[in-house]
Order: C-alpha cells, then sequence, then structure tokens
C-alpha cells in the first residue's frame, strides 16, 4: 500500500512531514529520532524535532510504526509493526535486530497471572554481543 493510502486508512490526515517518516520507516532499521528527522530534512526542506515527535506518536498510535525504548537507550521507531516480534540487542555497540514470535501465536508468551488484563501482546528484549562486538572482545584479549 502506498504511503497515502496507509495513512488515510488508518484515518489520519496526508501531510508531507508524515509521507517523509513513513518512507524513512520504510527503508528499514531502529532508528533513533534524531537519524528519522535527519533523514526527513533530506526530504524536505525544514521539519523540526517536535514534528517528527508528533507524526512517530501518530503513527505509533494508528499502528505504522511501532516504539522501542531498549533499557538505558534512547526510544526507537520501526516500521514493522502489530505483528509482536521481538529484538535482540548487542551490549556492546547497541544494535538491534528483529526476532520473529518466541513461541506459538501472539501474544507469544502467556503469563501465569493476569491481573485481569486482556493481554495482546508480549515484548521481549534479547540481551548479547553482535559477532563485530564479539570479534572485537576477541582482539582485546
Amino acid at each position: 500500500m502506498h504511503g497515502e493510502e496507509l495513512l488515510r486508512s488508518r484515518g489520519l490526515r496526508v501531510t508531507r512531514p508524515r509521507l517523509a517518516v513513513l518512507d524513512v520507516l520504510a527503508g528499514g532499521g531502529h532508528l533513533e529520532v534524531d537519524e528519522i528527522a535527519r533523514r526527513v530534512r533530506t526530504r524536505l526542506d525544514s521539519v523540526s524535532t517536535q514534528a517528527v515527535y508528533d507524526v512517530l506518536g501518530a503513527l505509533s498510535r494508528a499502528g505504522l510504526a511501532r516504539r522501542l525504548e531498549p533499557a538505558g537507550s534512547p526510544a526507537r521507531y520501526e516500521a514493522r509493526a502489530g505483528d509482536n516480534h521481538h529484538h535482540v540487542v548487542c551490549r556492546g555497540c547497541g544494535e538491534v535486530a528483529d526476532i520473529d514470535c518466541a513461541v506459538g501465536e501472539a501474544p507469544c508468551l502467556d503469563p501465569n497471572v493476569s491481573h485481569g488484563f486482556q493481554i495482546d501482546e508480549a515484548e521481549v528484549t534479547y540481551w548479547g554481543l553482535c559477532p563485530v562486538c564479539q570479534a572485537r572482545r576477541v582482539d582485546d584479549f
């Protein structure tokens, strides 16, 4: 679906900043807001960082973007949303990669107590060292 159609399908107005942010996110990755804003500014003359935050908030609420916040790291955003996938984060460089659902159907993990909540998503973050940081670690010895 084209960016304009995606926005309209979720009841959002079509604006140049929203289209630009969608385009940046469609490029893949787990991007910090500053990087998204930098890339958006190559497409549009001037867009404030606050405007990018506002667009990301609207896209996240509409299910067109996903916000993730690895502990100790700034928030990141990605286009892959609504499929309950998980992430692995490198303790060395902070690289983030997707990991598909751990087991079974969403929410992937069933808690033994839900405290009355109707649970529809599980968020799991795996931590470790990426291949580059593993190689650096070996070289440091």
